[in-house]
C-alpha cells in the first residue's frame, strides 16, 4: 500500500511539474490562422495605423506569417516610411501580396513590397512607377551625363531643381537599401524610381523583383510552403499550407481616420466648424451650432495636422474665414467678405503640398465651398442694407408719428399717454381729456402733439 502511494504522490508531482511546460508550450505554439492585411487605395495616416495594429496583432498570436495584400496607387511618402519601418521590426515574416488580379502597387506600394520578407503577385497585376512626385514636378530622369568636354548634358527628363533631385536620389538609395536587405534586383528598384519603370507579375518574377506568383492567399500558402526566411538576423523555415486566413478589419477609429484626413472633407469640417461658431456667436445660448462647430473645428484642423500641408496655405484659409468673420460682425459692405473669399479659394488651391493619388484637393470642393461662402456673404449684405433703410427702433425718434392719447390738457400744455407712458405734451391744437393726438416732435422729455382730423384717421 504504502508503495502505491509513493507512486501516486510521484506521479502527481510529475504532472505539476510538467504543467508549467505544458501551458509555455501551448502559449509559444502558432496561430491556427493566417492574417491578412490589407491596404486598399491611397496609402495615409490611416494606411499606417491599420498596419501597425494589424502587425500588432498577429505578433500577440504568435502567427506562423502575415500577408500584407495590397492594391494601391500611392500616396504620402511619411506614412509609406512609417509602414515600411513597422515592417522591418516585425517579428513576424510579412508576405506582400499583390493581389487580387487588376490590382496594382504603385509609387509608395512599390517600396512596401520590396520591404516585406516574402514578395508575392497575382497574374493580372503590376508593380513600379515608384518616382515621388511634389506638386505637380515632372517625372525627373536620369542624373546628369556628362560628354567628352566634361560639360553637363540637359535631357529633357533630368530633375529641374535641386530639390526634386535630392529627393529622388533620396528614394533610390532607400528602396536599394531595402532591395540588398531582401536579396531583390536592386537595379530594377533604381530604375522605378528614376524612369518610372513598371513591371507585370511575370516580368517581376523574371527580374528577381518578387518570389512567387500565386492566385489567390490559399495557392499563396502552398507556394510558400518550406521556405526559409530570415526574421531579424535568424532563419525561420515557415510552414503555411493549409492554414486558414483571417482578414484583419480595421477598427472604427482607423476608418473614422480615414475619413477626416481626405483633405476635402478635413476643409469641408473646417468650414462648418467656422460657420457653426458664427451662428453661436450670433445667437448666444443655441449652443447646439456652437458645440458641432467646435468638434468639426477640431477634427478639420487634426486632420491637416496628418497631412503634408504647405502653411502659407492654410495661413491663407484661415486669414479668409477670419476676414468672412469680421464681416459678419463688423459690416463693411463686402470689402472684408470678398477679401476673404479670395483668401480662401487661393489657400485652399496651395494648400496640400504633394501631388500623391488620393490626397488633392478637388477643384469641385473649392468652388462648392466658395459659392457657399459667396452665397453667405451676399444675404449677409442684403440684410445689412435692409436693416440700414428700415425705419429706427430705438430711442425717442421711434415715437414720431404714433397716435397717443390725450390725459389732461390746459391751453397749449398738457399730458398724454405714449406706449403706456405718462409723458408732459405741448402742442397749438385745441385738445381735450380722451382725445387721440398724433406726435410730430421730441424735444427731450417733452412731445410735440397735433390733433389728428378725421381725414388724417380715415387715411390711417
Amino acid at each position: 500500500m504504502f508503495t502505491a502511494q509513493a507512486g501516486l504522490i510521484a506521479a502527481g508531482v510529475t504532472f505539476a511539474a510538467l504543467c508549467p511546460s505544458m501551458a509555455a508550450a501551448e502559449s509559444t505554439s502558432p496561430a491556427a490562422s493566417v492574417p491578412l492585411i490589407a491596404i486598399d487605395g491611397p496609402i495615409g495616416p490611416a494606411t499606417a495605423r491599420h498596419v501597425k495594429e494589424g502587425l500588432a496583432t498577429a505578433s500577440a498570436r504568435r502567427a506562423e506569417i502575415v500577408i500584407l495584400r495590397m492594391n494601391t496607387p500611392g500616396g504620402l511618402a511619411d506614412s509609406m516610411r512609417d509602414i515600411v519601418v513597422d515592417l522591418l521590426a516585425s517579428p513576424i515574416p510579412v508576405v506582400g501580396f499583390v493581389a487580387p488580379s487588376g490590382a496594382h502597387a504603385a509609387s509608395a506600394g512599390t517600396y512596401i513590397l520590396y520591404a516585406t520578407h516574402i514578395a508575392a503577385m497575382a497574374p493580372g497585376t503590376n508593380i513600379g512607377a515608384a518616382t515621388p512626385v511634389q506638386m505637380g514636378t515632372p517625372l525627373p530622369g536620369l542624373p546628369e551625363d556628362r560628354d567628352k568636354d566634361d560639360k553637363p548634358a540637359q535631357s529633357p527628363s533630368a530633375p529641374k531643381d535641386a530639390a526634386m533631385a535630392k529627393a529622388t536620389n533620396d528614394a533610390v538609395a532607400f528602396i536599394r537599401s531595402l532591395a540588398e536587405l531582401r536579396g531583390r534586383n536592386a537595379e530594377w528598384a533604381e530604375k522605378a524610381v528614376r524612369e518610372a519603370a513598371t513591371a507585370s507579375a511575370q516580368e517581376a518574377l523574371q527580374a528577381r523583383v518578387i518570389e512567387v506568383v500565386a492566385r489567390d492567399p490559399a495557392d499563396l500558402l502552398e507556394r510558400i510552403e518550406g521556405r526559409t526566411i530570415e526574421v531579424a538576423g535568424v532563419p525561420r523555415r515557415i510552414a503555411t499550407k493549409g492554414l486558414p486566413v483571417e482578414v484583419i478589419e480595421p477598427s472604427w477609429l482607423n476608418r473614422l481616420l480615414a475619413i477626416v484626413t481626405n483633405p476635402n472633407v478635413a476643409v469641408i469640417l473646417m468650414l462648418v466648424g467656422i460657420y457653426g461658431l458664427i451662428f453661436e456667436f450670433s445667437n448666444p445660448g443655441s449652443l447646439g451650432p456652437g458645440v458641432a462647430g467646435i468638434i468639426c473645428l477640431t477634427l478639420g484642423l487634426y486632420a491637416l495636422n496628418l497631412l503634408p500641408i504647405d502653411y502659407t496655405g492654410l495661413a491663407l484659409m484661415l486669414l479668409g474665414l477670419a476676414f468672412l468673420v469680421a464681416e459678419a460682425f463688423t459690416p463693411t459692405f463686402g470689402v472684408l467678405g470678398l477679401g476673404g473669399l479670395i483668401a480662401f479659394v487661393l489657400g485652399a488651391a496651395i494648400l496640400i503640398d504633394v501631388d500623391a493619388p488620393g490626397f488633392q484637393l478637388s477643384w469641385t470642393v473649392i468652388a462648392t465651398t466658395a459659392l457657399m461662402s459667396l452665397g453667405l456673404l451676399t444675404l449677409l449684405l442684403g440684410y445689412v442694407v435692409r436693416t440700414r433703410h428700415s425705419p429706427l427702433r430705438v430711442g425717442t425718434s421711434t415715437l414720431l408719428g404714433q397716435r397717443v392719447e390725450v390725459l389732461d390738457w390746459s391751453g397749449e400744455a398738457g399730458h398724454v399717454l405714449a406706449e403706456g407712458e405718462r409723458w408732459q405734451a405741448q402742442g397749438g391744437d385745441p385738445l381735450q381729456t380722451g382725445d387721440t393726438a398724433e406726435i410730430v416732435a421730441v424735444n427731450g422729455l417733452t412731445l410735440t402733439v397735433r390733433k389728428r382730423t378725421s381725414l388724417t384717421a380715415a387715411g390711417d
